[in-house]
């Protein structure tokens, strides 16, 4: 059975969250701070910012597709919308090439400028008006055009930071590219994105190269990372990649959150455990320390 609030506010959110047996909480920090606070369990999801590697072995017509797919998703409304591009200076312009076949439109210096101002006001919150409409549309409120067949819109930018706002989450069809000299570059600046913001969230990468597929797994402050996907439907879940299937994506303690899984149904169930008695199999000290192991200090 659904039933809906005809008439939300936050003070009925804050009784119903008081009321329910588990609240799942998405839509803003403050929204997931409230649930947590409602003195009954909750869920609740993080931030994405979420950044692509292209490596310099990707697959440029596959990876510029799959940007193109998951930045357009819901007008890139989607927390695992491509939100930025780290790309291997080998590949640099042959990427951006290929993003424009794709229907990216690319900023020019001057237009990069007022499309901030469209985004972001000036104490740094985002404008509303611009959360998930269409690239066009974007550019008329920044107060330029594009042509009608773009898709989506690009910045090229080097600066890592929170007073750079094109480093952190969108929530619209506009996604940053980045020039990176080689691969540690790049892990270099994705470390530095994610402390910009979407720490827990996702990453991906478009490389065929396994070592660095684990470098970047390793390096970035998250908890799901996409190989050779679109992020914004393989975060997901789908038949191809094994990940359950949800909308609600945990960012454990990295965003603040009490899981950092693809909430799903086992998470809305309560499970019995009968546990029967077994042979005991006790580890000694040295099985269960391992190298940490030392009869000196024991």
């Amino acid at each position: 059975i659904f039933q809906c609030v005809e008439n939300p506010s936050i003070p009925m959110t804050e009784y119903l969250m008081s009321q329910c047996d588990l609240t799942m909480a998405t839509g803003g920090k403050p929204m997931v701070q409230a649930a947590y606070s409602s003195g009954k369990p909750a869920y609740g999801v993080g931030a994405g910012n979420a950044t692509m590697v292209i490596d310099e072995d990707a697959d440029i017509t596959e990876a510029a597709m799959n940007s193109r797919i998951s930045k357009t998703s819901d007008f890139g409304s989607g927390c695992s919308a491509d939100g930025n591009l780290v790309i291997h200076a080998k590949v640099y312009d042959q990427m951006k090439s290929a993003l424009i076949t794709e229907g990216g439109y690319l900023c020019s210096p001057e237009e990069k400028v007022l499309l901030q101002k469209a985004l972001w006001k000036e104490d740094g919150s985002r404008r509303v008006e611009t959360v998930a409409i269409a690239a066009q549309r974007i550019a008329d409120f920044a107060g330029f055009s594009i042509p009608n067949d773009r898709k989506f819109i690009m910045v090229e930018q080097a600066e890592i930071g929170k007073e750079h706002k094109f480093s952190g989450e969108k929530l619209c069809v506009v996604m940053a590219l980045y020039k990176a000299a080689d691969f540690d570059d790049a892990m270099v600046k994705v470390r530095a994105i994610y402390e910009v913001g979407g720490k827990g969230h996702s990453c991906g990468i478009y490389s065929f190269n396994d070592d660095h597929i684990l470098r970047h797994a390793m390096n970035a402050p998250v908890s799901r990372v996409m190989v050779r996907q679109p992020q914004s439907k393989a975060n997901a879940g789908s038949f191809a990649n094994g990940m359950p299937m949800t909308s609600s994506l945990g960012c454990g303690i990295w965003g603040g959150n009490i899981t950092n899984e693809n909430v799903s149904l086992k998470h809305y169930m309560n499970v019995t455990w009968v546990a029967r008695p077994i042979p005991e199999d006790r580890p000694s000290d040295e099985e269960l320390f391992g190298e940490f192991y030392n009869t000196e200090v024991m």
